[in-house]
């Protein structure tokens, strides 16, 4: 038979021991308020953003996933229905990269107290560590100038980062910045909500600003890329059947003008031949002009739109774990471990020491 736990026994035998219990709680509070004041604050700063599909296909299968977005369910149907090797859903992804990272630490930022540096800058010398982590630096500071020591001149330390190969120091920050970027897509309506989170408000507010940017200028230039290499194409075409056309001209009208008074057959058609030519030379260079204005308006008309529905402001709440709270998970934290002391481990011990004194006695 499956015996019943004395709840209210319990309790009245962890509070019979209050004033441990109270030691335990003012331990708990001590460390969580040093934790608590060497634990830095973050901000994050988003920006909400709808982008412009370009649909492949209509009809029933687009129906079908408007259907499906509707319950929360994604069948691939407005991102991956369109031609764009790049939708929404692999933005995240984009944002991860290093090569998209690496850009980022050359953008200038001005903190909240006006400093003026580049944003590598401001992670490398405004970023504080807490006192806990602090040994681990210390151990990779030593390491770290064992290595310089050993290494060949300007191969250490953060300089011009190489994507192709970063150092150990570049590594890290990179990947702290990857871990401070987020993006989250909406699968009904495809909305785009990035953020980034940074200790100062300010230059998280600049770093979204910055991301979403990016991200458009890097979607526009994908998108775009086919139709600039055509638009390039035509341009340099139009330039030759100028040129063409030009030398075409000069040539019918030195024929022309030297044989003003010609009344031969011969220079009469030879200068209907250069004519003809020139002509011609000009339908070609009119064509050409008109695929080079074809062409720009496809650029245009490539470029996708991207509506921003909240832009960048600056935080006023930090959005890591509030000192309050991380105070308060100490104090709870002491008084479980109060809890264990005096219904398990304790009764454990003392009925240990219970049964050595009795084979003592035997």
């Amino acid at each position: 038979m499956v015996s019943e736990i004395d709840i209210i026994g319990m309790l009245q035998k962890v509070l019979r021991r209050w004033k441990l219990l109270c030691i335990y709680m003012l331990v708990g509070a001590v460390v969580g308020v040093v934790v608590a004041l060497n634990t830095p604050k973050w901000f994050k700063a988003n920006v909400v953003l709808a982008p412009e599909l370009i649909s492949g296909s209509m009809g029933l299968s687009e129906s079908l996933s408007d259907m499906a977005s509707s319950f929360g369910l994604d069948l691939g149907g407005k991102g991956k229905q369109s031609m764009d090797a790049i939708y929404p859903q692999i933005y995240p992804d984009l944002f991860a990269s290093t090569d998209f990272i690496i850009p980022l630490f050359s953008v200038n930022v001005v903190t909240k107290d006006g400093q003026k540096k580049t944003y590598l800058d401001h992670l490398v010398q405004d970023l504080k560590i807490p006192f806990w982590q602090k040994p681990k630096l210390w151990v990779l500071t030593a390491v770290k100038k064992l290595k310089e020591r050993n290494a060949a001149p300007g191969t250490t330390g953060i300089g011009k980062m190489n994507p192709f190969r970063l150092t150990e120091d570049e590594e890290q920050i990179v990947d702290m910045v990857r871990g401070s970027i987020g993006c989250q897509i909406d699968k009904k309506t495809n909305v785009i909500n990035i953020s980034i989170a940074d200790p100062d408000p300010q230059v998280a507010a600049i770093m979204v600003d910055t991301l979403q940017v990016r991200l458009q200028a890097y979607i526009t230039q994908y998108r775009t890329k086919k139709a600039r290499a055509d638009e390039r194409y035509y341009t340099k075409l139009q330039q030759e059947s100028k040129e063409a056309y030009l030398k075409a001209q000069k040539a019918y009208a030195d024929f022309a003008d030297s044989n003003q008074d010609a009344i031969l057959a011969s220079v009469r058609s030879q200068e209907d031949e250069l004519e003809n030519e020139m002509q011609l030379k000009f339908n070609v260079y009119s064509q050409i002009q008109t695929q080079v204005q074809q062409a720009r308006a496809k650029v245009q008309e490539q470029t996708p739109a991207f509506t921003i529905i909240e832009k960048a402001t600056v935080p006023n709440k930090p959005s890591s774990t509030p000192r309050s709270m991380i105070l308060l998970l100490f104090v709870v934290l002491s008084a479980c471990l109060h809890v264990v002391w005096v219904l398990i481990i304790s009764p454990a011990r003392q009925k240990k020491c219970t049964q050595v004194v009795g084979l003592d006695e035997e």
